[in-house]
């Protein structure tokens, strides 16, 4: 059995998202089983790209 975990993606604007590292599927919270592929989660790691999108409102 395989196991996997959630990217945490950040925005300004939006909820939170968590992104699977196996099949890249996006979800509302992080699930213990992704509900799309069934990879077991380890942990979430944070992504910080939200930056980029504050970056985006002062150029």
């Amino acid at each position: 059995m395989k196991s996997a975990h959630w990217i945490q993606r950040t925005h300004l604007f939006r909820p939170d998202e968590y992104i699977c590292s196996a099949c890249d599927a996006s979800c509302k919270k992080p699930y213990k089983v992704c509900p799309s592929c069934g990879t077991t989660m380890k942990k979430a790691k944070y992504d910080s790209s939200w930056v980029d999108e504050a970056e985006g409102f002062y150029t």
